[in-house]
C-alpha cells in the first residue's frame, strides 16, 4: 500500500463502523502507474515444448490428438498385416497383385492424417532454429515414407511403412496422455478482466441513476456503488464514506476505510456504505489495467524453455542426421551400389526416433499429475514444475496464504470485574448484525467459545462512535482507539500499544459508558505456515514475505512464523520487481500467493504456486495450483518434482539406451561378420523398451 505512516496504521484507520476517522489517511494509488518491466523470467510453453501446438484451445487440441490416434490405429492393422516383413515375422505369406499399392495407399493416410501435427510442428520448430521432439518425429516419419514410397514404384528394397505407422501412432498416444494430464493455457487475462463490473451506475446532472457500460465512462462523471457491489472505476469518493476491501488487488489484509476525498480502485468492493464516485481513471489508465499489461508482458516474454525430452529428441535429431549420412557415405566406400546404401541410411535414420522417447515423459507426466491432484496440487506448467528441484527461495504472500486472510480474535483484556465471557457476550450480541469483518471475527469467537448472545434491540452505527446497541436492555458501545482517548477513558495504555505495534486492530466495549475491556483481532496465521517454513528451512530453502501490508503487521507474522526476510508495503507492480531482484542473485525462485496483486510475480518467478483459495487470476497465471490453500502443499510439490524428474531421466535412458545400443547395429558395424540388424528384430526391440518405460513409469509414488 501507499506509505502509510506508522501511528496512524496502528489502528485507527481502520476505524471501526467509521469510528473517529482520521482524514490524513489517504491511500494514494497514483504511485500504481506499473511500468513495461522487461520480464525476461522463464518457460511457458506449450506442453511440454513441442512446438506449433500451444496455441489454439486446450480441449480441442485433446479431442485432435484422440481422434487422429484412433483414426490411424484402425489403418495401422492393415498396414501391419500387408507389410511383407511382418508377414515373414509371422511366418505367413499373404501377397496379392496389388497388395503394394493399397499399402502405399492406407500408409498416405496415415502419414498426412496422422504426422501432420508432427510435420508442422518440426517445421515451425525450424524456423525457430530449435529442433526438438517434433522434428525428431517429422525427420523419422517422412524418410519411412519417402523411402517406402520410392520403394513401392521401383526402387531395389524393402519398405518400411509398418515402422511409420507405429510411430505415429505411439507418438499421438504419448501427446495425447500428456496433454490430457496437463491442464490448459492460462486464461489469466480474460479472468482479470471479469474483475471489473459489466455496467456502472452513473448520476445525470438531476441525480438519477443511469446504468450504463464502462466503456461509456469519462473522467470527472460521477457514479454510485451501492453496499456489497464492486468498485467500476479508479476515481475519488464526492460523497459517502465506507470500508473498502482491497485486498485482492493490494494484498492489505484489513478493509480501508474511506471518507469524501479518499481515493478508490476499480474491481475493490465497497462492504457498507453507499458511494458516490468521480471518475478518475478509466480504461488503459486505470489500476487493474495496468496489472493487465504486466501479466500480459510477463507471459509473452517468457522464454521457452526446454523440458527433458525435448532436449533429449533435440540431440537424437543432430545425432539421426550425423549418422544417416556416415552411414552412406561409408557403405559407398566400401564399394555397395547405392540403393543398398540408402537402405543402411534410411533403418539408421528411423531407428533414432525412438517409439518409447515418445511416452517416456507423457506417461510418468501422467502418473505424476494423478498423484498430484490427489494430493490437490494442479499442475498447470510442467516444465516449470519439473524444475522446482531446483529451488532456492520460496517467496510468500502473506494475506490469504500465510494467513487466513480472515479477521480472528488474538486477546480478550475485560477491565476489572468482568470476566472474557461478558466481554465477548456484549461485544458480539451488537456486531452480529454488522457485515464488517471485525464484526464478523468477533461473532465467530463467541461461537467457537459457544457464548450465548443476549436479546439486542436499538441497533445503530453513530458516525465517529461507532456501533451502539441495547444488549437485554443495556446499553452498549463498541468503539475505536480514538473515541476511548477522545472520551478520556483510562486504559491499559501499555498493554493497547504492545498490541498495537504487533499490527493487531483493537475495539473497546462499554457498557452503560463504562469501560468494560478491550478486544484485539487481526489477520490469523495458518497453522500449516509454520510447519512449512519450518520444513524449507531444514531443506536449505530460504523462505521471504513479500506483502502489500504495512511493516508492523507483516513484522509480527514474520516472527511468529520464523521468516527470514519481510518485504513490506510493496506495491503490487513491485512485486514482480523484487521476485526479479532475488532472482538476480542467481536464485530460482517460487513465488505463493492468492490475489490479483500477486499475478505478475506468479508470471515473473520461476515457479508460480497460487493458493486455491484465491482469485481466479492468480490461479490462472500460476503454474501449480494447491487445491487445499495448504502452504505445506509447497513443500510436498517440490518433493514430487524431484521424484518425477528422477523417474524422467530413468525413463529417458530406458528409451534412448536401445536406440544407442540398435544404431550401430543398423548401421551395419557387425556386417563383416554376418550379423545385420533386420527391421523385424528392430521392432521386437522396440516394443520391448516401451514396455518397460510404461511400467517404470507406474512405479513412480508419491511420499
Amino acid at each position: 500500500m501507499a506509505k502509510h505512516e506508522d501511528e496512524k496504521h496502528k489502528h485507527s484507520e481502520h476505524n471501526h463502523h467509521n469510528h473517529d476517522h482520521h482524514d490524513g489517511e489517504e491511500h494514494s494509488h497514483d504511485s500504481h502507474q506499473s511500468h513495461a518491466h522487461d520480464h525476461d523470467s522463464h518457460g511457458g510453453h506449450d506442453h511440454g515444448g513441442h512446438g506449433g501446438h500451444g496455441h489454439h484451445d486446450h480441449g480441442d487440441m485433446i479431442g485432435d490428438f484422440k481422434k487422429r490416434f484412433f483414426i490411424s490405429l484402425i489403418f495401422t492393422i492393415p498396414i501391419l498385416a500387408l507389410s511383407p516383413i511382418i508377414q515373414d515375422f509371422m511366418g505367413v505369406d499373404w501377397r496379392f497383385i496389388g497388395d503394394m499399392y493399397i499399402l502405399f495407399a492406407l500408409s498416405t493416410v496415415v502419414f498426412f492424417y496422422g504426422g501432420w501435427p508432427f510435420i508442422t510442428g518440426g517445421i515451425s520448430e525450424l524456423k525457430d532454429k530449435n529442433p526438438g521432439m517434433m522434428t525428431l518425429i517429422a525427420l523419422a516419419i517422412t524418410i519411412a515414407y519417402g523411402y517406402s514410397t520410392m520403394v513401392v514404384f521401383g526402387w531395389e528394397g524393402s519398405q518400411l511403412f509398418w515402422e511409420l505407422a507405429t510411430l505415429v501412432d505411439i507418438m499421438l498416444l504419448g501427446h495425447w496422455i500428456e496433454m490430457r494430464s496437463v491442464m490448459g493455457a492460462s486464461n489469466a487475462l480474460e479472468q482479470l478482466v471479469k474483475l471489473m463490473p459489466n455496467e456502472a451506475h452513473r448520476l445525470d446532472d438531476n441525480d438519477q441513476v443511469q446504468d450504463v457500460p464502462l466503456s461509456e465512462l469519462e473522467n470527472n462523471d460521477r457514479v454510485l456503488i451501492r453496499p456489497g457491489e464492486k468498485i467500476p472505476v479508479d476515481g475519488t469518493i464526492i460523497d459517502g464514506n465506507s470500508a473498502i476491501d482491497e485486498s485482492m488487488l493490494t494484498g492489505e489484509s484489513v478493509p480501508v476505510e474511506k471518507n469524501k476525498g479518499d481515493e478508490v480502485i476499480g474491481g475493490s468492493i465497497n462492504k457498507e456504505g453507499s458511494l458516490t464516485v468521480k471518475v478518475e481513471k478509466t480504461g488503459e489508465d486505470s489500476y487493474l489495467s495496468q496489472v493487465i499489461t504486466m501479466v500480459k508482458e510477463a507471459q509473452e516474454s517468457k522464454s521457452r524453455t526446454q523440458d527433458l525430452t525435448n532436449r533429449a529428441a533435440k540431440w537424437l535429431f543432430y545425432l539421426s542426421l550425423a549418422a544417416g549420412l556416415a552411414t552412406l557415405f561409408i557403405w559407398l566406400l566400401l564399394g555397395y551400389s547405392f540403393d543398398v546404401a540408402i537402405e543402411r541410411m534410411v533403418t539408421v535414420m528411423v531407428i533414432t526416433c525412438p517409439h518409447a522417447l515418445g511416452l517416456a515423459a507423457p506417461l510418468v507426466v501422467a502418473v505424476s499429475t494423478s498423484i498430484s491432484a490427489k494430493k490437490g496440487l494442479l499442475i498447470r506448467n510442467r516444465a516449470n514444475f519439473e524444475g522446482a528441484r531446483n529451488l532456492n527461495a520460496v517467496v510468500f504472500d502473506k494475506t490469504g496464504t500465510l494467513t487466513k486472510g480472515e479477521f480472528g480474535v488474538t486477546n480478550i483484556v475485560p477491565s476489572e470485574g468482568y470476566n472474557e465471557g461478558d466481554l465477548l457476550k456484549y461485544a458480539s450480541t451488537v456486531e452480529q448484525n454488522s457485515e464488517h469483518p471485525i464484526a464478523t471475527g468477533i461473532v465467530k469467537e463467541a461461537k467457537e467459545q459457544e457464548v450465548a448472545l443476549g436479546k439486542l434491540t436499538d441497533f445503530e452505527s453513530i458516525t465517529g462512535k461507532g456501533i451502539q446497541g441495547k444488549v437485554d436492555g443495556r446499553k452498549v458501545n463498541v468503539v475505536s482507539p480514538g473515541y476511548v482517548s477522545d472520551n478520556n477513558f483510562s486504559y491499559d495504555q501499555q498493554l493497547f500499544n504492545e498490541m498495537s505495534e504487533e499490527g493487531k486492530t483493537v475495539v473497546f466495549v462499554l457498557l452503560e459508558d463504562e469501560l468494560i475491556g478491550m478486544i484485539a483481532l487481526a489477520d490469523i496465521v495458518r497453522e500449516t505456515a509454520k510447519e512449512a517454513i519450518s520444513t524449507l528451512k531444514e531443506n536449505g530453502i530460504h523462505s521471504i514475505m513479500l506483502t502489500g501490508d504495512n511493516k508492523k503487521v507483516a513484522n509480527w507474522v514474520a516472527k511468529q512464523l520464523g521468516i527470514d526476510e519481510v518485504y513490506a508495503e510493496v506495491l503490487p507492480d513491485d512485486k514482480a520487481n523484487q521476485v526479479k531482484q532475488i532472482q538476480a542473485k542467481g536464485w530460482k525462485v517460487a513465488m505463493t500467493g492468492d490475489g490479483v496483486n500477486d499475478a505478475p510475480a506468479l508470471a515473473t518467478a520461476d515457479l508460480g504456486i497460487a493458493i486455491g483459495a484465491g482469485t481466479d487470476v492468480a490461479m490462472e497465471t500460476a503454474d501449480v495450483v494447491l487445491v487445499k490453500s495448504n502452504p505445506n502443499d509447497v513443500v510436498a510439490l517440490m518433493d514430487l518434482s524431484k521424484k518425477t524428474y528422477r523417474k524422467m531421466v530413468q525413463n529417458l535412458w530406458w528409451a534412448t539406451g536401445y536406440n544407442i545400443f540398435a544404431i550401430p547395429l543398423a548401421a551395419g558395424v557387425l556386417a563383416p561378420i554376418g550379423i545385420v540388424l533386420s527391421p523385424a528384430v528392430g521392432a521386437v526391440l522396440m516394443s520391448l523398451s516401451t514396455i518397460i518405460v510404461a511400467v517404470n513409469a507406474k512405479l513412480l509414488k508419491a511420499s
